[in-house]
C-alpha cells in the first residue's frame, strides 16, 4: 500500500467509522502506517508528558559539551558563557514551543506541517536536510558520546559498545511513537537524579572567574560564536516538533502543550549547559586532563557518582537518539518518495540505523573539533527555516489548511526562494568557519559568527513580502 499521499489503511478506517484504535496506547507494538494524519480515535496522552519528552534526550553529555566549548573553545567567561547559553536557549525554546503547539489541532508530523510554507515538492528541500542532520548528523554525534561514555565506565573499546547503543536506539525507534514516549518518561527521573547531583558537585567545584589559558576568540566575537552554537544544539530540535505532540486530542490547550515542550526544553538545555562551563574550572582544579571528553568531566565526581554519571550520559545519548531516528525517518517519508511499504517509518529507521553507525564510527576519532563545526553548520539552515515557518504560521492566523498536506499539485515558491536565499546570503557575508569565512568576517574577524541571526531575519521578511503577494493574486 502506498505510504503517500493517503494514510495507510488502518487508520484512514479508523478515522471514518470511529471503532477502537489500532495503535492507540500499545507500548511494545509497532506504530501502523508513516506519515498520515493521526486518527481522532488514536489521540490520547496529556500536554504535559511533553515536558519529558524534550527534557529527557538533553540530558546527556553532548549538552554538557557545548557549555564546555564556551569556554574551552571560545574563551568566554563563566558569566557571559551563562548569558549566551540562556539567550540561545530562550530563542530555540520559545520557537519550539510555537510549532509544538499548532500540533494537536493538525495531527501530522512536523515536516508534513512544513508543506504548508513550501509547498509539496518544494518542501523536499528542508526535509532532505533534516533527514542529513537528525537522521544521520545527530545520530552520529550522540551515539559516539555514549560509546565514549561506556568505554570510560568499562575499558572496553569504544567500537564495541557503539554496536550495543545503536542496537538500543533503532530498536526503541523501530516500534515508534508510543516506545519512544514511554522510554523518554523512564529515562527521564535516573537522569535528573544522577546529572543532578553531579551538576551540584561540578558548579560548587568550580570558579567562575576562570579562563584558559589558550581561551579562543573571547569578547564579542567568542559570545556570538558560542550564541549560534547554542541556539544549533536546541533549535536542532525545532524541525521534530509537531512528531511528538501530534497524537494528543485535537483540542489540547494550545499554551499547555507550548509550555511543556518549550519549556522542557529550556531547562534542560540550559541547565547541563552552564554545568558543562562550570566544568572546565573544576576539572582544572582537580587536575582531570583526558581526551575522552566524558573522562575529563566525570573525572570531577567521587568515584561511585563518577560510573553513575557515565551510565547517565549513556542513557541520555540514547534517549536523545531514539528521537532522531524516529524523526529523521519521518522527515525522509515526507519528502514524498512513493515507498509502497505499510510499515515504511520502522523500515527506514532500520536503514538509518545502519547507516548512522557507520557515520558514528568514522567519527570516534576527533570528537570535538567536529562537534564545534556541526553545531554552527546547522544552524546556518535551521535558522532562516524557522523564520519561513514561523512567519508562514503567523500569516495564517492560526489557520491550519488540512486539505494541503498530501495534495501533491500544491505549490508554494515563497518558502523555497526565502529558504535558499536566507540561507546563501548569511552564509555568503556571516559565516565564520575554518572551511569558509564570508565577507564580514574577513574585514572583521572579532564579529564572530551571526549567520543563524541573519537567515533567520532575512528568510522571515523575505517570505512575508512574496506570500502576500502570491494571496493578493
Amino acid at each position: 500500500m502506498t505510504a503517500e499521499p493517503t494514510p495507510d489503511a488502518a487508520h484512514a478506517e479508523t478515522a471514518r467509522s470511529g471503532t477502537a484504535p489500532v495503535y492507540g496506547a500499545k507500548i511494545v507494538a509497532v506504530e501502523p502506517g508513516s506519515n498520515g494524519p493521526v486518527a481522532d480515535a488514536e489521540r490520547h496522552g496529556r500536554p504535559r508528558q511533553l515536558f519529558w519528552t524534550w527534557t529527557s534526550p538533553n540530558l546527556e553529555f553532548a549538552t554538557i559539551f557545548v557549555g564546555v566549548l564556551s569556554v574551552q573553545v571560545f574563551g568566554l567567561t563563566f558569566g557571559q558563557a551563562v548569558a549566551a547559553i540562556l539567550l540561545g536557549n530562550g530563542m530555540a525554546g520559545i520557537a519550539h514551543g510555537v510549532l509544538s503547539a499548532r500540533a494537536p489541532s493538525a495531527g501530522v508530523p512536523q515536516m508534513v506541517l512544513g508543506r504548508l510554507a513550501f509547498g509539496y515538492r518544494g518542501n523536499v528541500l528542508p526535509a532532505g536536510l533534516m533527514t542529513i542532520t537528525s537522521g544521520f548528523g545527530w545520530f552520529a554525534v550522540n551515539s559516539v558520546s555514549a560509546s565514549f561514555a561506556l568505554n570510560s565506565l568499562t575499558g572496553l573499546p569504544a567500537p564495541f559498545w557503539l554496536v550495543v547503543v545503536v542496537l538500543v536506539q533503532v530498536g526503541v525507534a523501530f516500534f515508534g511513537h508510543n516506545l519512544v514516549q514511554a522510554f523518554e518518561r523512564v529515562a527521564f527521573p535516573v537522569l535528573a537524579v544522577v546529572l543532578g547531583i553531579g551538576a551540584v558537585i561540578v558548579l560548587a567545584s568550580s570558579d567562575p572567574s576562570f579562563v584558559p589559558v589558550d581561551g579562543g576568540t573571547g569578547g564579542i566575537g567568542g559570545f556570538l560564536l558560542m550564541l549560534g552554537a547554542v541556539f544549533g544544539y536546541t533549535a536542532g530540535w525545532s524541525p521534530y516538533a509537531a512528531d511528538y505532540a501530534r497524537y494528543l486530542p485535537a483540542d489540547s490547550p494550545r499554551r499547555r502543550v507550548g509550555l511543556a515542550a518549550g519549556g522542557g526544553l529550556f531547562a534542560s538545555t540550559s541547565l547541563l549547559m552552564v554545568v558543562g562551563a562550570a566544568s572546565v574550572s573544576a576539572a582544572a582544579a582537580v587536575g582531570s586532563v583526558s581526551e575522552n571528553p566524558t573522562s575529563a568531566y566525570v573525572g570531577v565526581l567521587p568515584g561511585f557518582l563518577a560510573g553513575l554519571t557515565l551510565l547517565a550520559i549513556a542513557l541520555g545519548a540514547v534517549a536523545a537518539n531514539v528521537l532522531n531516528v524516529y524523526s529523521g525517518a519521518m522527515a525522509f517519508l515526507s519528502m514524498g518518495f512513493p515507498i509502497k511499504l505499510e510499515r515504511a517509518r520502522a523500515v527506514v529507521a532500520v536503514a538509518f540505523g545502519v547507516v548512522g553507525f557507520v557515520i558514528a564510527l568514522v567519527a570516534l576519532g576527533d570528537a570535538a573539533a567536529g562537534y564545534e563545526a556541526f553545531l554552527l553548520v546547522i544552524v546556518y539552515w535551521i535558522g532562516p527555516w524557522l523564520g519561513v515557518v514561523l512567519t508562514d504560521q503567523y500569516l495564517r492566523r492560526g489557520a491550519v489548511p488540512t486539505e494541503l498536506f498530501y495534495d501533491r499539485s500544491y505549490r508554494n515558491p515563497a518558502g523555497v526562494i526565502a529558504l535558499v536565499a536566507g540561507i546563501v546570503v548569511s552564509v555568503g557575508l556571516f559565516s565564520n568557519q575554518e572551511l569558509f569565512v564570508g565577507l564580514v568576517p574577513s574585514v572583521a574577524p572579532g564579529i564572530g559568527d551571526i549567520t543563524f541571526l541573519v537567515g533567520f531575519a532575512l528568510s522571515a521578511g523575505l517570505y512575508a513580502v512574496l506570500f502576500r503577494r502570491s494571496m493578493a493574486r
